[in-house]
């Protein structure tokens, strides 16, 4: 039987593709390249030596989900598809909101029909909203502060009433905090479009000369030099969450919710400071007025998922920082030639 990987070409999906296919796990992956690249594809199977079946396929065309299934025996899910950009998701609600949940539900009732009845979720720390006191527990009240963050709100929610109608579903949520990082081999990694929206791509560029200098937004939080600080995890411990997460699933039904993160929080200027003393390269910087809406310092208690899943990260700062320079000297305009 077969697990089907949405979104699998992505930064997520794919790193998780290259993890599932070295444990010996058949994959069906499932992809409309609206933030990834075909020749993600031909990467993974450079790196595993494994051929990849794949769909060109968009989760709001239930038909072509339907041909996945009805030609595959596919008994999983990891559902990574999905429109992730904050900053868009604010001017463009109505995308978000259609894209994201009318595409997991055109997929949980295919899911459903085909009786496939165990998913893992890519969610995101984002639902906790401004938490009130750090590290944060699964327990933590749940809000939102962008329209990216209520869709990942909102399907939680869907996961949790279709368990309550249908008791026979096995539901894993994962909700990430930082990912950054890429393969060690450099061939498969983080490709913003544009100017880089996240923090470690924008460093990279700055420290290959394609950007001039970083903008740090803010020094004067409470924290211990006063810019903001955040969990960051590599990708491919992330990857291997969901090898793990899918294994719980498969001994239980019920709906499980599990923080992945490193339970570390590192500064902007730790960051700044990891990656220079990863690669020796030198990171401009200067500081800016702060961005509405940021918080002080936002990390994870990861204890659940290692106590039930047995998952715990195992790189380091330096470790994320060193991979993700491998990947942008190797690939300084991305996956374009």
């Amino acid at each position: 039987m077969a697990v089907l990987i949405t979104g699998g070409t992505g930064f997520i999906g794919s790193h998780t593709c290259v993890e599932f296919l070295e444990a010996g796990k058949e994959i069906i992956v499932l992809d409309n390249f609206s933030n990834s690249k075909p020749c993600v594809l031909d990467r993974i199977e450079a790196i595993t030596g494994k051929k990849v079946k794949f769909y060109e396929a968009d989760l709001l065309d239930k038909a072509a989900i339907e041909k996945v299934f009805k030609e595959n025996k596919i008994d999983a899910c990891i559902h990574f598809a999905g429109l992730k950009a904050v900053g868009e998701s604010c001017a463009q609600p109505l995308r978000y909101y259609h894209n994201n949940i009318t595409g997991t539900l055109n997929l949980l009732d295919v899911m459903q029909q085909y009786g496939a009845r165990r998913i893992v979720f890519s969610s995101s720390a984002t639902v906790y909203g401004n938490p009130k006191s750090v590290p944060i527990r699964e327990d933590f009240p749940l809000s939102t502060t962008n329209p990216y963050g209520e869709t990942k709100l909102m399907i939680e929610r869907i996961l949790s009433d279709l368990y309550k109608a249908d008791n026979t579903w096995s539901i894993s949520v994962l909700r990430y905090f930082n990912p950054i990082g890429a393969h060690k081999s450099g061939l498969i990694g983080e490709d913003p479009k544009g100017i880089p929206n996240n923090l470690l791509p924008y460093v990279t560029q700055v420290a290959s000369g394609k950007l001039k200098q970083l903008s740090v937004f803010g020094n004067d939080y409470h924290t211990h030099d006063g810019t903001g600080v955040r969990d960051y995890i590599h990708v491919v411990d992330l990857a291997k969450a969901h090898l793990k997460a899918l294994a719980y699933a498969e001994t239980k039904t019920g709906v499980d919710y599990f923080n992945i993160g490193t339970g570390v929080g590192y500064s902007v200027l730790d960051i700044v400071n990891a990656y220079e003393s990863a690669t020796g390269k030198k990171v401009p910087y200067q500081i800016v007025a702060r961005r509405p809406g940021d918080i002080d310092e936002c990390y994870a208690d990861p204890a659940k998922a290692f106590n039930v899943l047995g998952w715990k990260a195992e790189f380091g700062i330096e470790d994320m920082c060193r991979d993700a320079n491998n990947w942008q000297t190797k690939n300084p305009n991305g996956y374009d030639a």
